[in-house]
């Protein structure tokens, strides 16, 4: 059985939107502060793709193993 992430890192948001792993760090930290998360729990890739507009089989394709 293989199986995927469930959450997703600034490295993948770097591969999939093609800007810095900075971008990334700040993307994550706003859908956290979205969300109403805490600085230590984990963005899914399910909310990663709400709330960026990426169909979620299009970011499941970009994750690293």
């Amino acid at each position: 059985m293989n199986l995927k992430r469930a959450c997703i890192y600034p490295k993948d948001i770097q591969r999939i939107t093609g800007r810095s792993e900075r971008y990334g760090r700040k993307l994550l930290q706003e859908i956290k502060d979205f969300l109403g998360k805490e600085s230590y729990q984990f963005i899914t890739i399910k909310e990663f793709a709400q709330y960026s507009g990426i169909e979620e089989e299009i970011v499941n394709k970009y994750l690293i193993d």
